[in-house]
């Protein structure tokens, strides 16, 4: 379990925590609530999300349980490093969807002693690591994975199944769109998925060629 680090005022650099898993994890509740207590302490802190991320509310990151924090829609994770600068903390949620520039700017933000929370899915509803994630999981201090709880095995979750039919990468959904699956489920899922795909020819007789009669 986490426990946040205390500031060692010899030592003039902050640190990067990353907060990943799947979608109804409580990724961003776990975000805002390390965010609060920093806030609460009277710490300068300024959180950020992707423009693209409009589900709740437009300029609030907000969990899945209505908990919010008031953020900065940003188009660029370039954007996070002018605006952070001189914060003592800085929030960062959904950084799946940010460009690969969101590690440099993470790194650079924690070399200038600025403590750095990021929470993401670590992957995407194919399975597959998700954009800067697995880059920012490698240079981070800190990572807690969290989980959901699968709707078909009640087991840990660490996918995110796509319940629609649509292949963008990114698609902002909800319950509607998205399920937590366990290993052993979303394996299952993805069979049936591929075995649906398959096209089955019926069987033809050539041309030109006659049935027996016997």
């Amino acid at each position: 379990m986490f426990l946040e680090n205390t500031v060692n005022h010899k030592e003039q650099f902050g640190w990067i925590e990353v907060i990943c898993g799947s979608m109804f994890s409580g990724k961003t509740e776990e975000l805002i609530r390390r965010l609060k207590r920093a806030q609460f302490a009277k710490q300068k802190v300024e959180i950020f999300k992707p423009m693209v991320d409009t589900r709740y509310n437009e300029e609030m990151v907000v969990s899945h349980d209505a908990n919010e924090i008031r953020s900065t829609p940003v188009p660029a994770a370039a954007n996070i490093r002018i605006l952070g600068d001189t914060c003592d903390g800085v929030g960062i949620d959904e950084a799946q969807f940010f460009d690969d520039e969101i590690v440099t700017v993470c790194n650079d933000l924690a070399n200038k002693g600025v403590r750095v929370v990021v929470a993401g899915l670590d992957m995407d509803f194919k399975g597959n690591p998700f954009g800067p994630m697995p880059a920012l999981m490698a240079t981070a201090e800190y990572v807690t994975k969290v989980h959901a709880i699968c709707t078909r095995t009640g087991n840990l979750a660490n996918y995110s199944y796509r319940k629609s039919n649509n292949d963008k990468l990114v698609l902002l959904g909800e319950i509607e769109e998205y399920e937590p699956l366990s290993r052993a489920a979303f394996y299952k899922a993805m069979l049936k998925e591929r075995v649906r795909g398959i096209d089955v020819e019926s069987e033809e007789v050539p041309p030109n060629t006659k049935r027996s009669n016997a």
